[in-house]
């Protein structure tokens, strides 16, 4: 489970059900959920499927950009650009994608290739 996208998803649920002056219960029922299962919904301590998340959206009447904390509650997008690879082209993104998964050792020999191919 994402922690992070758990714990965005409840503090957006909680919000918008507060402002909308519902109950767990209130909105548990209205998304067809037991009042616990929601509850852990809004302290993070899960993520909801996809068809409950279109439900909790039309229940909190938020939009799931929202509610993914893509945007905030008067609609302003927070999107970002994926770190580390702006702007890079391809070629340099699939190198990056392999060296993730090389370990320390092969990382620094590889160090040492691009260091004498730099020279030539």
């Amino acid at each position: 489970m994402d922690k992070k996208l758990a714990k965005t998803i409840g503090e957006a649920a909680r919000s918008a059900r507060l402002r909308a002056q519902l109950t767990q219960a209130d909105v548990a029922e209205m998304v067809d959920l037991v009042t616990e299962v929601y509850g852990r919904i809004e302290r993070g301590g899960m993520v909801p499927s996809v068809p409950t998340l279109l439900r909790l959206c039309r229940a909190l009447r938020i939009s799931a950009d929202e509610l993914l904390g893509l945007a905030g509650p008067d609609g302003s997008l927070k999107l970002s650009e994926p770190p580390n690879e702006q702007g890079e082209k391809p070629e340099v993104r699939a190198v990056l994608r392999v060296l993730r998964q090389l370990d320390s050792g092969q990382i620094k020999l590889l160090g040492r290739l691009a260091v004498a191919l730099k020279k030539e």
